[in-house]
């Protein structure tokens, strides 16, 4: 058998592996696109058609809000004529993959038929049945989604949650202050959205932090909020350009009294102070909350890149070694940091790694990703599927997506006679399905 036929024939084998979803942003009673834009407009496409020349390079309107038919409609006008210049992406080999598998659509978009196929999808917007017949065809049994998109719990049977709401560790462009903000934001209030990167503006916030028991108080609300929550991970982001350390008291109090004023300094000790004493606070009941955490993908305009200098690694693994009680999983954006952090899986017992966010997920990366982590980690610290998708037709798209790839890793291993087809397929299984359930408590 060559190459390219055990590839094939790997390829259907892992279409019976069973996938574990383990990060989304899925609305319960709403999984499915309510358009074309939903689809078209995701954000990684968005990005590929602003890098061709597209006007817009921001998001359409964002949970908990919904974009109208007017926004939506506007938006793919816009982009439409940019669809030449990106067929050759990644994105939109999924935006096909949606539209053929699922839509029957194999047509060019074009302005002379794009509201047509937009009208297409609208009408089964609202059809749950045929929602789950696609997360069934993804092959995903259970998914992981924000507890804030819940929805009184109608499609319970196939989520677990998790809380996505204060990002104590992350930046934002122009800001120093952000730390206090989103603790400030959350502070004597139930679990909402986060903000998201760029969002702009600040909203007022009902209550402002002054003094260190200001802080203490803030944390005490956040993390009892979070632990009787219904949730079996909390999802945040640590930033590669803030310098993470122990901060004393006396440290934090004098950078408190320099908001007004601050900078990256004050930026940094507020971020450490915070971050610091919330996994101090979480390690009571790590037991069973994992410590999601993003990395690499530092705040641009409209979007993100992947930056990350080796310091903040080093600085990830300080703060993993600081709290053993707290399981780590962090999904990494950088291709060129996956075999550091693989060492540092190797070291640290309680952190491990999973899938292929944002700027990892795209086909090169994804199998470079997968083989180096396959070479260096055991099975039960890799997750080897998330889909990060926002309507059920991406969930499909992107499992479609990581099965081709790894199809191929695998058929090189079994080529080289590193694993018999029979342990590939078993170590497909491991990461595919089995990890998130020993890691992160997910059950079928």
């Amino acid at each position: 058998m060559n190459y390219s036929e055990l590839v094939k024939l790997l390829v259907v084998d892992l279409n019976s592996v069973p996938l574990l979803d383990t990060h989304t942003h899925l609305t319960a009673g709403r999984l499915g696109a309510r358009g074309l834009h939903d689809i078209l407009l995701y954000h990684m496409v968005i990005s590929d058609l602003y890098a061709a020349g597209c006007p817009s390079g921001a998001r359409l309107t964002e949970f908990p809000g919904w974009p109208t038919q007017t926004e939506a409609r506007a938006r793919l006008r816009e982009a439409v004529p940019y669809l030449k210049y990106i067929q050759n992406t990644s994105g939109f080999w999924g935006v096909r993959t949606i539209l053929r598998d699922l839509y029957g659509w194999t047509n060019p978009i074009t302005p002379d038929n794009w509201q047509k196929l937009d009208d297409l999808i609208r009408e089964r917007a609202d059809d749950r049945r045929w929602h789950r017949d696609i997360l069934r065809r993804s092959g995903v049994v259970k998914t992981t989604t924000e507890l804030s998109r819940r929805a009184g719990g109608v499609d319970d049977d196939i989520f677990h949650y998790s809380m996505e709401w204060a990002f104590f560790a992350r930046t934002q462009r122009g800001e120093y202050d952000t730390a206090l903000y989103e603790l400030e934001r959350c502070w004597g209030l139930e679990p909402a959205t986060p903000i998201p990167h760029g969002a702009g503006g600040r909203p007022a916030t009902a209550q402002t932090i002054r003094t260190l028991d200001d802080v203490r108080s803030a944390l005490a609300h956040y993390v009892g909020r979070l632990a009787v929550a219904p949730v079996l991970s909390m999802a945040t982001h640590i930033s590669t350009d803030i310098v993470f350390r122990p901060v004393t008291d006396s440290e934090m109090s004098a950078a408190m009294a320099r908001r007004s004023e601050a900078g990256a300094a004050e930026r940094d000790i507020y971020a450490s102070y915070i971050h610091e004493a919330f996994l101090s606070a979480l390690a009571p009941h790590a037991d069973r909350i994992v410590f999601q955490c993003s990395f690499a993908a530092e705040p641009m305009p409209h979007e993100t890149a992947s930056l990350v200098p080796q310091r903040a690694i080093a600085h990830l693994a300080d703060i993993a070694a600081r709290h053993p009680k707290v399981k780590f999983l962090c999904f990494v954006s950088s291709r060129h940091a996956n075999q550091s952090l693989c060492t540092l899986c190797r070291e640290l017992p309680n952190f491990a790694l999973a899938g292929y966010w944002w700027h990892n997920f795209f086909p090169g990366a994804i199998r470079q990703v997968m083989e180096e982590r396959l070479d260096m980690l055991p099975t039960n610290k890799q997750v080897g599927f998330f889909s990060d998708a926002y309507c059920i037709e991406w969930t499909y798209a992107k499992a479609e997506i990581v099965r081709r790839q790894m199809a191929q890793v695998l058929a090189q291993k079994i080529a080289q006679g590193q694993y018999t087809k029979a342990e590939a397929l078993a170590i497909a299984r491991a990461i595919l399905f089995e990890t998130a359930q020993t890691l992160l408590g997910m059950k079928p």
